[in-house]
């Protein structure tokens, strides 16, 4: 009788390749973009914008960022679907990556490929890969993933300090939220039988962010907040982590900041979390302890601002996903129910975000367009007033019309204005993004 021979090694990884591209692949049919940052870049990219390497002094200083993105723009922003389709190969090589860290701690075959694909759809992975303008996240979980590859596989500790080194040095170069990072490490260390490697990888990556900390400490404190979300406070921590725990199974909702607005569903979600966390914990301590210890970890630095936003918790999306996925086998029928009502509101939420990412970004297809073709020909004195219409959402046009130096060839900027309320209007602007001529 024939034996069954095991799959070769990058069967699996390939697999899960593929099927996150699969299940992405909405996001990567979006034939629009999301929000004015990627109009934006696409104007600096065009005009040949520089971004320094070298300038520290700037308040977001993400050099690897700024200039990969303008790049991309540049090449590929006349092709939606393209730069789309870029971005979802990256999260899905990050799922890949997430899945082969999870083998690399002793997770099952199966549940690792589960974990990596809730991975990348939980509405936290789904706004990270649709929005052109999460290119920083990608980069510094990728390299917070292949990191942890990279010191699961090697047996000094010599190369597993030198790539943690090198890795958070690239992380921080795309994001500050690289600081999560050495404490990632850290709890990688306590929890994998405090093996020397990742208490050297843990102190060298450390060394590195005390280092980019000490160079930046002052711009990051003192200087003037491009936007509110970025104000500092110790206050703000408590509200952030519980916004972060509660979005997940809300279904309805788009972005995190909107999480506690509605009391029943967030009432709702904590029930639902609360159970959630009870079958971690009866699966065993360890599991609840990593749920719990590596969420804060990731989000260390992200909880501190004034607002959470869906693409800060990517991260900890990875995290929370393997995590749970591990519980599984070891979980009780009871905790498994938990499980089983948490992960399934969780990934029809991202579903639920994939469309709108995708409806907006048809909308911003025929919006932009034509708002552009309005300005060129206006004959009146500018602005160009539009009044948002029924059956679109107020804060879409408001995106897509603010701080925009020109789409097409066409200057913007402050020649279109949106209609106060009473106001005379140019154009209504129609639910598909179309506009109406009012006079």
């Amino acid at each position: 009788m024939a034996t069954s021979r095991p799959p070769k090694p990058m069967v699996m990884p390939v697999l899960v390749f593929a099927l996150a591209c699969l299940l992405q692949l909405p996001l990567a049919l979006n034939p629009g973009y999301y929000s004015h940052d990627e109009l934006q870049w696409a104007v600096h990219a065009v005009d040949g914008v520089r971004m320094p390497w070298l300038d520290v002094s700037a308040f977001q200083y993400r050099p690897l960022t700024f200039n990969l993105w303008m790049r991309l723009s540049r090449t590929l922003f006349d092709t939606p679907m393209l730069f789309h389709a870029v971005l979802v190969a990256a999260g899905a090589l990050n799922a890949t990556l997430l899945f082969a860290v999870g083998r690399g701690f002793g997770m099952a075959s199966r549940p690792a490929v589960i974990g990596a694909l809730a991975f990348v759809l939980s509405p936290y992975a789904v706004y990270t890969h649709g929005w052109v303008g999460c290119i920083a996240d990608l980069l510094w979980v990728g390299c917070a993933l292949l990191l942890g590859l990279w010191v699961q596989h090697v047996r000094r500790a010599f190369p597993a300090a030198l790539a943690a080194a090198l890795l958070t040095a690239i992380a921080l170069l795309a994001k500050e939220a690289a600081f999560a990072i050495p404490p990632l490490l850290a709890l990688a260390w306590w929890f994998d039988g405090r093996k020397p490697k990742w208490c050297w990888a843990m102190l060298a990556s450390g060394a590195v962010a005390a280092l980019y900390l000490g160079l930046r400490l002052d711009v990051l404190l003192h200087a003037p907040r491009e936007g509110a979300q970025y104000t500092l406070s110790l206050a703000h921590v408590p509200q952030r982590w519980l916004e972060y725990q509660l979005f997940p199974p809300i279904v309805p909702l788009h972005e995190a900041i909107t999480t506690l607005q509605r009391p029943l569903p967030a009432l709702v979600a904590g029930l639902s979390w609360l159970g959630l966390l009870a079958a971690l914990w009866q699966a065993g301590r360890r599991f609840a302890a990593l749920f719990l210890l590596g969420g804060i970890a990731a989000l260390l630095p992200v909880l501190p601002l004034a607002s959470a936003w869906n693409h800060y918790a990517y991260g900890f999306a990875a995290i929370a996903a393997m995590t749970i996925a591990a519980t599984w086998l070891q979980a009780s029928r009871r905790g498994r129910i938990a499980i089983g009502i948490f992960a399934l509101l969780t990934v029809l939420h991202g579903g639920a975000v994939m469309w709108r990412m995708q409806q907006v970004g048809r909308i911003q297809s025929v919006f932009s367009p034509a708002l552009a073709d309005a300005v060129r020909t206006h004959a009146q004195p500018f602005p160009v007033v539009v009044r948002i219409g029924p059956g679109i959402k107020p804060w879409l046009v408001q995106r897509l019309t603010h701080d925009i130096p020109r789409h097409d060839g066409i200057a913007i900027g402050d020649r279109v204005r949106i209609a106060a309320d009473g106001e005379a209007a140019d154009y209504l602007v129609e639910p598909d993004g179309s506009l109406q001529a009012t006079r």
